[in-house]
């Protein structure tokens, strides 16, 4: 069959699939069986396929997605949330939206502690949803810090996402944590900044707390400060020393992240089931459609799909930038519609290839992507982040103010993009100086 007529089959074949609602594990892994079968005119090629997709699947890098996953899911039963939040409503109470500005913060701590966007969501939507909205915070203040600032945690390292993004592209995961930290924090501080001048100009939305604290009270607070840096200092440290690889480092956060619950004293046999349970779920989840993936871009790796793609998008008469734009927008249309795990799944055999013939680094392309799933995660219908919000606020709180809320965080992580478009070094700064 022509290459040409192939590419259009197989890719209308998984719109199909994709449009009556069928997993994308399911999607891409039944779509490379089927093809391969006919292709190759046997079962050869679907042994071949599987051959790979079993060999990039006991890659030792892998290891570290339950590992951080279960982190995550342990720290959520931790108890940090509530005495971050103390601290912060001590320090920062007496600021126009400083609540609001500690959540992002909290936030933020959370994500480079737990790799997923979840912990940080869950847990603060919980704790300073209440309190914010008690004293008189503007609703869609509160819900657009608490959805927006959790979903830094696949931005901010250890990141499960970049994790999988580095197994599908040979990237260094190292590299790719130490390229979304920068970007992490400047988008946080962007959110903090947005929050404290729209506060400033319009201090209804986000009024002072009348009450005060002595600096005694305010120090003594800093103590819940003490364990998440630790466990950020032996997940980060490792990694950035040279001490441990990612793999290892998550199996050391994963030790961390119990001792922290046990300190807490929260190490209940129904928690630890509930953290457990949830790490296989969702590694079962995320695994499923890795076999799906990169048995589909055997497929079209071998057909030569991927070949005629790279060339079709390298003779086009447009500047590189133009090409770069338009897969960023891609990603933004999908991110609608899909999963980021899933985006990820089918578009990285497609579009890694072109960006090295384009002479663009993978890092930085990665980190990129990330920042674009961020607002995957923010966006309406399909937003994880919002179904998550939407199970936590109070019944009177719907749908549509969520979505409401979220517009202002959607357009500073795009403009977020544009700047590291703009100034690569924002990337690839600190991979350069760290691993070289």
């Amino acid at each position: 069959m022509d290459v040409t007529v192939l590419t259009i089959v197989i890719f209308l074949s998984m719109l199909i699939a994709l449009a009556t609602g069928l997993p994308v594990s399911f999607s891409l892994g039944g779509i490379a069986v089927i093809f391969s079968f006919f292709i190759w005119g046997g079962l050869s090629g679907v042994y071949s396929m599987a051959c790979t997709a079993f060999g990039e699947m006991t890659s030792f890098i892998i290891v570290a997605v339950p590992c951080f996953i279960l982190m995550g899911n342990i720290l959520e039963t931790s108890g940090l949330g509530d005495s971050l939040y103390e601290a912060v409503y001590r320090w920062m109470g007496s600021i126009k939206g400083g609540l609001a500005i500690g959540t992002v913060i909290i936030c933020a701590i959370f994500a480079a502690m737990a790799g997923v966007s979840s912990v940080a969501t869950v847990t603060m939507g919980l704790i300073s949803l209440p309190a914010m909205l008690e004293r008189n915070y503007s609703r869609d203040i509160v819900l657009g810090s608490i959805s927006a600032g959790g979903s830094l945690g696949i931005l901010i390292p250890p990141s499960v996402i970049m994790i999988l993004y580095g197994v599908l592209t040979e990237e260094s995961i190292g590299k790719l944590f130490a390229g979304g930290l920068i970007p992490g924090v400047m988008l946080a501080g962007m959110f903090c900044v947005y929050i404290y001048i729209r506060c400033l100009f319009q201090p209804q939305l986000g009024p002072s707390i009348g009450e005060k604290h002595t600096w005694r009270e305010k120090i003594i607070s800093l103590k819940s400060v003490i364990l998440p840096a630790l466990l950020i200092l032996m997940v980060l440290g490792t990694i950035y020393t040279g001490m441990a690889t990612p793999t290892e480092a998550s199996a050391l956060g994963a030790f961390g992240s119990l001792m922290i619950v046990v300190i807490q004293r929260k190490c209940t046999f129904t928690n630890m089931k509930r953290a457990f349970l949830r790490t296989a779920y969702l590694t079962s989840m995320l695994l499923l459609i890795m076999v799906g993936a990169i048995a589909f871009s055997h497929v079209i790796a071998v057909a030569r799909v991927s070949d005629l793609i790279t060339s079709i998008f390298l003779g086009l008469e447009i500047n590189r930038w133009l090409i770069l734009a338009g897969m960023q927008l891609v990603f933004f249309i999908l991110g609608f519609f899909l999963d980021p795990v899933g985006i990820m799944m089918i578009c990285t055999p497609i579009f890694i290839p072109i960006i090295t013939n384009l002479g663009f680094d993978t890092v930085w392309f990665g980190v990129l992507f990330t920042v674009n799933m961020e607002m995957a995660y923010i966006t309406p219908p399909f937003g994880f982040n919002l179904f998550i919000m939407k199970g936590i606020v109070p019944s009177n709180i719907t749908m549509s103010h969520i979505y409401k809320s979220i517009i202002p965080f959607v357009i500073i992580e795009g403009f977020c993009i544009g700047l590291l478009m703009i100034f690569p070094q924002l990337v690839l700064w600190l991979p350069n100086k760290l691993l070289g």
